[in-house]
């Protein structure tokens, strides 16, 4: 077996750019970092951003609309409530946009005030029972909103819904519930029951009541909707005024569901106890973080099973439950990865196969995304590669040869039709025009090329590593194609107007660059995620390379709510919240965990209370734009679990780094952070972070099991600001400035950081 080293792929790949030599590469690391992350510190980010640098996990930057799932794993109905308590049925799927809901059931109370929605909460973090709290002057109404999936019952979703005084002993309401659809809505009253069905005959069973509404306005239209108005009531602290509602969800009728009407607490308790003795993540892994990083862990492992779906026999890590409820080959590179995180490696591998499933006769793969997204064939290759590795199973990777080497084939004919095109990408030797993605559409763009080299290297140090010939081929494209792209990328370099030169994803020639208006004209950091993603984890540049510093400093240009904005489709005012996961992992790679840290906080700050996020959203002081994309949106969970991963244990190569974005943030809790049988290229790995006694200092407990021996195991010399390197037990070390080399070929031993 031959590995390509690290060194050697830098002292390669850096030539064209003009990458400092080797000897200086430590030393230029050290320097870059200590630049860049000067402006992460407290009072030049404040000075730069005008935000707040509070590492507080609060929320604060929130949408202000959104939706969560409270449906169980790999759940086919996918069940979701708004911000406002409502309950959203019959988005049709892929095509429609995100607020595209055939029923939307409202609650509230007659009156003349405005309901103001104070509070919105899961019971836990893994546990979807949620709780929704509409307040009025005298009086509020709390929703307890919960599926349930009883054998004899079938799938059904519940409403308890309570109405108590906040003022006085004692207030009346007039409960109301309003039906949003264009169906028609008919009703069936019982001795103790209403039944609400929608549709012609035959009528489907929508809903059932444990009461009777004094009224129903008829339907009008669907802004009015259906009204059902309850008589008026009193209700008091000792004796709320309640009902419950239960909406069957695979057309039950109501003889199957009538007993559990009457007993909505039960209900509650066995669903709360299936919730607790659901497994979120699987043997032999465990996490352990404090805080609000364990709650995050929780509760985006929770919102990737929910988003599952079982599709001809496979799992299929599905996006979201509304217009993204279906597999992206780029978003599902990540959730994959996430979810061997979590333990699950039998459904893993299963998504890998669903993404190869779409390999078409042509040799491309695609999915979700038009198919002139040409790196989804260079993403599946890289899917392919990375599951191998954390599996440290490569029977499928030689299975998969032939079809692998159909995708090189389908790219290389791509690079020909881009010749005989006419387009800068031609000239240059790249990929031809395509769909970039992340607020880029068709056009000369650099986003394909960028992901099929990161998926072309991915694929060559795979079959070197387990000495799988007949990739001759594939290697000379990939080094064909790394030499074009490098003398585009000197030729495409702008400068910015902060004074520094980066590389953008489209090209100069493209004529959306000098568009009539303005405002429909590129912003620079539109489309780099693709950048980043070359950048970690492609590893396709060195640290001190000039397109590797053009983009973090771009990055670092655009930040505002913590996070960088304006990257996406959402151009003006707007920002792609799970795009700083992706800048947080490059700032880590880079050796600045100030920069790290304050943006992965952004980015958690930028999700609902809920733990889930929405693809797109404005800046909450912006007076333009929409929301953009599906919420839950499971790509950013994932990016949620892979940072809390990365920050601890971090593969860059044959190198693992440990402890990289570990800040005074981390450390002021005092609190220990764990993985356990956390897979890597190197075998599962196993950290215990824990404090001493009396704040005195930390010590890290490193096991690693049986797997690929890495090069190098690497420590930082201080962790956080006060905390310094004092010892290391069980194996040899050395250090060189920052970074202590711990002797790679042990596998278990313990260091200490002391004040």
């Amino acid at each position: 077996m031959k590995n390509s080293t690290r060194r050697e792929f830098f002292s390669t790949v850096g030539a064209g750019l003009g990458a400092a030599a080797l000897t200086s590469q430590v030393a230029g690391l050290t320097r870059v970092a200590a630049d860049l992350d000067e402006a992460s510190k407290p009072a030049a980010q404040s000075a730069a951003s005008g935000q707040s640098t509070s590492s507080a996990i609060d929320f604060r930057y929130s949408p202000l609309s959104w939706q969560t799932t409270y449906c169980f794993p790999d759940d086919p109905y996918k069940s979701l409530i708004g911000e406002r308590g409502e309950l959203r049925y019959g988005h049709p799927g892929l095509g429609r946009g995100e607020r595209y809901f055939s029923e939307i059931v409202e609650f509230s109370t007659l009156g003349m005030e405005s309901d103001l929605v104070s509070q919105q909460r899961l019971e836990a973090p893994g546990i979807p029972i949620i709780h929704t709290r509409i307040d009025r002057s005298e009086g509020y109404l709390e929703l307890t909103t919960f599926a349930t999936n009883f054998p004899e019952e079938g799938r059904v979703d519940n409403v308890i819904m309570e109405f108590l005084p906040r003022t006085k002993r004692r207030v009346h309401a007039n409960p109301r519930i309003t039906i949003r659809t264009c169906k028609e809505v008919t009703s069936r009253k019982l001795a103790d029951a209403s039944l609400i069905y929608l549709g012609k005959e035959p009528a489907r069973l929508f809903m059932a009541i444990d009461a009777t509404p004094g009224h129903q306005f008829p339907q009008e239209d669907f802004a009015l909707g259906t009204v059902l108005r309850f008589r008026g009531a009193s209700t008091s602290y000792d004796k709320p005024l309640r009902y419950f509602l239960r909406l069957p969800q695979e057309g039950q009728d109501f003889d199957r569901i009538q007993a559990g009407l009457k007993s909505p607490d039960q209900l509650l308790v066995a669903v709360r106890d299936k919730w607790r003795s659901t497994k979120l993540y699987q043997e032999p892994i465990a996490w352990s973080m404090p805080g609000r990083y364990g709650e995050f862990v929780v509760g985006c492992a929770q919102n990737i099973l929910q988003a599952r779906e079982v599709k001809a026999g496979k799992v299929n890590f599905q996006v979201g439950p509304t217009m993204y409820r279906g597999l992206w080959v780029v978003d599902g590179n990540f959730i994959l990865e996430a979810a061997r995180y979590l333990g699950y490696d039998v459904d893993a591998q299963q998504g890998l196969e669903a993404t190869w499933a779409r390999q078409r006769a042509d040799g491309g793969v695609s999915a979700g995304a038009p198919v002139e997204h040409w790196k989804d064939t260079g993403i599946a290759m890289f899917s392919l590669a990375r599951q191998a590795e954390l599996s440290q199973d490569w029977s499928y990777f030689g299975k998969m040869q032939p079809q692998v080497l159909r995708g090189v084939k389908f790219l290389m004919g791509l690079r020909e039709k881009a010749r005989s095109e006419g387009s800068a990408n031609g000239r240059y030797g790249l990929l031809p025009q395509g769909f970039g993605d992340g607020g880029l559409n068709f056009g000369s763009e650099f986003t394909n090329t960028l992901w099929v080299l990161s998926g072309l290297k991915a694929i060559t140090e795979a079959s070197d590593h387990v000495g799988l010939s007949g990739f001759e081929d594939t290697k000379k494209f990939y080094q064909e194609l790394r030499a074009a792209f490098l003398i585009a990328a000197r030729t495409e370099m702008r400068q910015h107007a902060a004074g520094f030169p980066y590389l953008p994803m489209l090209m100069k020639e493209d004529p959306a660059w000098s568009a009539p208006d303005e405002w429909d004209r590129p912003q620079p950091q539109v489309a780099q995620w693709a950048l980043s993603h070359a950048i970690y984890p492609g590893t396709l540049f060195n640290n001190t390379d000039p397109i590797v510093r053009g983009h973090i400093s771009l990055m670092q240009e655009c930040t505002q709510e913590d996070v960088p904005a304006e990257t996406g489709w959402l151009a003006h005012e707007g920002l792609w919240a799970y795009n700083a996961g992706f800048a947080a992992e490059v700032y880590l790679w880079a050796g600045l965990p100030n920069w790290a840290h304050r943006t992965f906080v952004g980015f958690l700050n930028h999700a609902s209370p809920l733990y889930c996020w929405r693809e797109e959203q404005p800046l909450r002081n912006s007076l333009v734009y929409d929301l953009e994309g599906d919420m839950p949106h499971n790509w950013a969970s994932a990016e949620c679990i892979r940072y809390l991963r990365h920050m601890l244990a971090l593969e860059d190569g044959r190198a693992l780094r440990l402890l990289l974005g570990i800040t005074d943030s981390e450390l002021n809790g005092a609190e220990p952070y764990r993985i356990a049988g956390s897979p890597t290229r190197f075998g599962r790995v196993s950290l215990l972070l824990e404090p001493l006694s009396q704040g005195r200092g930390w010590r890290l407990a490193f096991d690693r099991d049986r797997g690929s021996q890495p090069e190098s195991v690497q420590l930082p010399v201080t962790i956080g600001s006060r905390f310094r390197f004092t010892d290391l037990k069980g194996a040899r070390f050395t250090r060189e400035q920052n970074m202590i080399r711990v002797a790679p070929e042990v596998s278990s031993w313990q260091a200490t950081w002391t004040v």
